[in-house]
């Protein structure tokens, strides 16, 4: 398993706590991170091609970078366009450029693109952010059709309100408790809590592995019920 992200503490704290858990069930470690700028081609590329060669084939990509850019239109400048695009869409699509001749090699592959529900739904001020969603999923079903020949697998995952440290700076920045910002978004899912990690770990492996092996070009929904009003 190979990692990569600009946050160097973090992304080396989740291969230290896998890897700690490989060892414990007598497996050699197999978590790896880089420092990689997903919105810088050659960076990116040179990571891709590390990790292809070492291995000899990539068998699965899990593209979940973001930049996030909000605001309304006639705010949001030039340059937070190609900020959001540079990551959330030409990252994305290089993620999978760059892997394709690795999953080649290998005769199969998957791709899980982190999309989310801003991909189908209008949001108040997020018109940067879901632009860039809504590309991810029409990227995901062209690349699904092109590269389902090669039996290549392409589909993305689309989290709702997921909690994460980012609910508590939300709640924060919005002068308000946590507690107080979980009730008020519960209200609008079926099920009546935030979705976890773990629920987009597990969906993510799910689309990656051969049980969905007859999957591709489509989105799975992890949002508590919030967009099947």
């Amino acid at each position: 398993m190979y990692f990569c992200s600009r946050r160097a503490e973090q992304g080396k704290g989740v291969c230290e706590t896998l890897n700690k858990e490989l060892v414990k069930r007598g497996e050699p470690e197999r978590a790896f991170y880089s420092s990689v700028d997903v919105g810088e081609e050659a960076e990116l590329k040179a990571w891709i091609d590390s990790v292809g060669e070492k291995e000899g084939r990539i068998d699965i990509v899990l593209p979940n970078a973001a930049a996030f850019v909000f605001g309304h239109i006639d705010k949001v400048t030039t340059a937070d366009w190609e900020k959001i695009l540079k990551v959330n869409v030409i990252g994305y699509a290089n993620c999978t450029k760059f892997s394709l001749p690795y999953m080649r090699k290998a005769g199969r592959g998957s791709v899980v693109n982190m999309a989310s529900i801003s991909s189908h739904v209008a949001q108040p001020a997020f018109t940067p952010y879901n632009t860039s969603k809504g590309a991810i999923m029409q990227m995901t079903r062209c690349l699904a059709m092109d590269l389902g020949p090669e039996n290549i697998r392409v589909n993305a995952l689309c989290p709702g309100t997921i909690d994460t440290p980012a609910t508590s700076k939300h709640a924060a920045n919005l002068g308000i408790s946590k507690a107080e910002l979980v009730e008020d978004t519960v209200k609008a899912h079926f099920i009546k809590r935030l979705g976890s990690t773990l629920d987009c770990a597990q969906a993510a492996l799910f689309l990656a592995s051969d049980e969905s092996s007859f999957v591709t070009g489509t989105f799975l929904m992890l949002d508590g019920g919030y967009t099947a009003h």
